[in-house]
């Protein structure tokens, strides 16, 4: 399954890219003069993804807000994915369900307190929203005021990974003015460095500096932000410079912005090709084998992603700094069946997406490398809407996806659990492995960073060494800016941060 985000690329498009850019250099122009006047010019940013849910923090619209740095949560994560603090200046682990977080002073953009009642508020919230967060999936909270500067939460399953949790931009703590209506209004009610002013629509939203912000105050007064779905638009406002930062540059474009307008950087999305364990050719683990054997990812690089991807190294890829000091070599893998054996075997049916623009291509490539080794293969290519329950259901022999493998966590063992496990809620592999389970659970229950990335790193192992899933390989983001002129972009590889206190013009 595409992350949220590769659903909403697929938004219709019924104007052309130069039309696009009308209303965006209009809604960008006259923000940098009006910021001169209070010290600093204001940032121009294109989003790639218009608001789907009118900003609420309990749905796509929360990753937007905080790439925005308008939200926060109790926890931030690093670049290791660990937990670091907040809102909440420190916490600790009191029993297996149990942890206490101790609030820094700070306030909201309304100028009310952060408080534990705000804090119980939100999470409970949170908790109570329809449909759910999905970083609340697999888990409950229970939040109490405990003293002037704390809050208690208990969760329904023992969770080492809750610090990380808190962090997802979905638990976001507002003030009690967001919560009217029947929903979360994040507009003024937030902590971040910048305050979300006005939204209109899907088409623009303005954002003015926090100046009570607990932390640095943002060196820009504020942004100019329009949503513009088209990435050839995006690029070619860049391109002109009616825009300071152009998000998600289209793979096509970036070499005819230039290395100075476009900086690419990992991500922890891996495109993978999984195979149908449970039926048809690839139920036998030898042909799975000979497709693995079969694929050239430094050819999927050069020939789609023109460089701008790295080869396949395991399902987890460089956008997950530690993943390639943990790895261990696959265990108990097939020998691969030569090209006579594949050769007899039935036609296979190949799918992928058309959300995303890459995937296609890719398709294509890896047809032609597996009906290179013997396969006979037929591709099936449609929007993922159409593919999901058919490819849920096992009913493709292979199916290619782009998947983000650090999910709402920013930990891969949730990913291996749904994708990998015998009850997992995205095994489109159809895979049930004694060891896979016994080695994910185990994972799943290791608190302490170094020892859940061992036992992550093992998972990793037998999942390759069944073949499941063949790595194809590693995207890399492009984001667009002039770095002779824009400073503080954040390039972060789970996709959480762009704009940030410390971005500016000059």
């Amino acid at each position: 399954m595409p992350t949220p985000r590769s659903r909403r690329s697929a938004l219709p498009l019924t104007l052309s890219a130069t039309a696009l850019l009308v209303p965006l250099a209009t809604a960008c122009s006259g923000g940098a003069s009006d910021g001169a006047a209070d010290g600093g010019q204001r940032l121009r940013v294109v989003m790639a993804f218009p608001p789907a849910q009118a900003m609420s923090p309990y749905g796509d619209d929360a990753v937007t807000l905080s790439r925005l740095a308008v939200i926060e949560g109790l926890t931030s994560l690093g670049s290791d994915g660990a937990a670091k603090p907040a809102l909440a200046a420190s916490w600790k682990r009191d029993s297996a369900k149990e942890w206490t977080f101790t609030l820094r002073k700070a306030t909201f953009q309304d100028g009310t307190k952060v408080d534990p009642a705000a804090v119980v508020r939100s999470l409970t919230a949170a908790e109570k929203a329809s449909p759910k967060p999905r970083v609340l999936s697999d888990t409950g909270i229970t939040a109490k005021a405990q003293g002037a500067d704390t809050v208690r939460i208990v969760t329904d399953e023992a969770d080492p990974l809750l610090p990380q949790r808190l962090a997802n931009p979905s638990l976001t703590i507002l003030s009690a003015a967001a919560y009217t209506g029947g929903r979360a209004d994040p507009a003024g009610h937030a902590t971040g460095p910048f305050t979300l002013a006005a939204v209109k629509g899907a088409v623009s939203a303005t954002l003015e500096r926090n100046d009570t912000y607990w932390g640095d105050k943002a060196k820009a007064p504020g942004a100019d932000v329009t949503f513009v779905a088209d990435g050839t638009a995006r690029a070619n406002a860049l391109r002109t410079e009616a825009v300071d930062v152009a998000e998600y540059v289209p793979i096509s474009q970036a070499s005819l912005l230039g290395d100075g307008l476009v900086h690419e950087f990992p991500s922890a999305r891996t495109n993978g090709l999984s195979l149908n364990t449970e039926r048809g050719v690839f139920a036998d683990p030898a042909m799975r084998a000979a497709a693995r054997e079969a694929i050239d990812s430094k050819a999927l690089v050069k020939a789609v992603h023109e460089g701008r991807a790295d080869t396949a190294q395991g399902l987890l890829g460089p956008g997950v700094p530690w993943a390639a000091a943990a790895r261990t070599a696959p265990v108990g893998r097939a020998k691969a069946a030569d090209k006579a054996q594949v050769a007899k075997t039935e036609e296979i049916v190949l799918a992928t997406y058309t959300n995303r623009p890459e995937l296609p291509e890719v398709a294509t490539v890896v047809q032609q490398q597996l009906t290179e080794r013997g396969f006979t293969v037929k591709q099936v290519v449609r929007d993922y809407a159409q593919l999901e329950a058919d490819a849920l259901a096992g009913k493709y022999d292979a199916f290619i996806q782009a998947r983000n493998t650090l999910l709402d966590t920013a930990d891969p063992v949730s990913y291996l659990a749904s994708d990998f496990t015998c009850d997992g809620s995205f095994n489109i592999s159809q895979l049930c492995d004694e060891r896979v389970d016994a080695d994910v659970n185990k994972a799943a229950g290791t608190a302490g960073t170094e020892a859940r990335h061992a036992a992550a790193a093992a998972a990793e192992a037998d999942v390759l060494g069944t073949d499941a899933l063949v790595p194809l390989l590693h995207e890399r983001f492009v984001q667009g800016y002039d770095d002779s002129r824009v400073q503080g972009v954040s390039l972060d590889p789970m996709e959480r941060t762009l704009i940030t206190a410390d971005t500016h013009v000059g």
